[in-house]
């Protein structure tokens, strides 16, 4: 679905998602009574799900690595859960960043599994099982906060400062997966990443209902090396522009770009007319860690392209600094109250 946002999604809503009104409401419907009623396994780990209300790019994959470190400086052997979007994977199997393609897995998990064990799987629970078995004492869920059939402990939703809830609209006339209000219900802090004041509404919600409220900025690494550079850049993620603006934020100069879906696989001929273009142009190539895992892990002119471009490596500056402890400490708490047998969301 991300990778089929339509642009009107994120636009103020017009007549294109009025129309959709009455598939968004059935669309609602069913969804919001899933995250009531669906079964949840009780596993025996504390379990943090990173999520959103929205599909599309929000800053989880950034968030998720960031709760990784945060348990582990704690003192735990943390281990993720993910879907594998974008990947072909359809069994419960621990990532290897060595060997596996992101055609296989996706690849958000290869680069997850830099920072932990990583297990995709379309089955939360079972995942979660083989991770506990293999020694992991607190569970990093990425995304599944809407669909989740194992118990969370604490549900961090991520939200993009900068486009919010785009038009508002439930899918398929908009990019919320639920009806608003019933997925703040099972919130239990919100994290809003980047510049901008689209997630006013969320935060001003989750403020009166009592829960948590941070802030990140993204920081690109190595900064200093892109200053100055003309870029042709590329990104097949949930939102190109934002990595546009990050790129150009930290320097870089975008003289040109290319946007493509969300975990966008990379055809001869487009990889073909991305290094001609630069060639042409006298243009570095820049792209995200995504793409250029996908890139790598891909055919043999992918493989050749990603030796050549230039890789934005992005990390999170939390606000206040502490807030990956907090959840953490929130996350453990959460666990050890459901261990008495007492749940927040029932």
């Amino acid at each position: 679905m991300a990778s089929e946002a339509p642009l009107f999604w994120w636009e103020k809503a017009d007549w294109r998602a009025r129309s959709l009104l009455p598939l968004s409401w059935v669309y609602g419907l069913v969804a919001g009574r899933q995250m009531a009623y669906a079964p949840r396994e009780k596993v025996a780990a504390p379990v943090l799900c990173v999520g959103n209300l929205t599909v599309g790019g929000a800053g989880k994959t950034p968030t998720a690595i960031a709760m990784a470190r945060a348990a582990r400086r704690a003192g735990y052997k943390p281990g993720i859960l993910s879907r594998g979007h974008g990947g072909t994977n359809a069994q419960t199997h621990f990532v290897d960043a060595k060997r596996d393609a992101a055609r296989h897995v996706g690849d958000e998990p290869l680069l997850l599994a830099r920072h932990a064990p990583v297990v995709v799987t379309p089955k939360r629970a079972e995942g979660a099982r083989a991770l506990i078995a293999k020694g992991c004492d607190f569970l990093v869920m990425d995304d599944g906060f809407q669909s989740a059939h194992i118990h969370i402990d604490c549900a961090l939703i991520v939200i993009d400062a900068r486009r919010g809830l785009g038009n508002g609209h439930i899918i398929p006339g908009g990019p919320v997966r639920a009806p608003v209000v019933r997925q703040m219900a099972f919130a239990d802090a919100v994290l809003a990443v980047g510049d901008g004041d689209k997630a006013a509404g969320v935060i001003r919600r989750a403020s009166r209902a009592g829960k948590p409220v941070y802030a990140a900025t993204v920081k690109p690494k190595k900064a200093r090396a892109l200053r100055g550079r003309r870029f042709l850049a590329f990104a097949g993620i949930g939102d190109p522009e934002k990595f546009f603006l990050t790129v150009e934020a930290a320097g870089g100069i975008v003289v040109d770009r290319r946007g493509f879906g969300d975990h966008h696989v990379f055809a001869e001929d487009e990889i073909a007319d991305l290094a001609a273009e630069a060639a042409a142009q006298d243009l570095d190539l820049i792209t995200t860690e995504k793409d250029a895992v996908r890139l790598a892990t891909g055919s043999e002119a992918g493989r050749a392209l990603a030796a050549t471009v230039t890789v934005l490596e992005i990390g999170l500056a939390f606000e206040p600094a502490d807030a990956p402890q907090r959840i953490i400490a929130e996350t453990v708490e959460a666990y050890e109250t459901r261990r008495h047998g007492v749940s927040r969301h029932g």
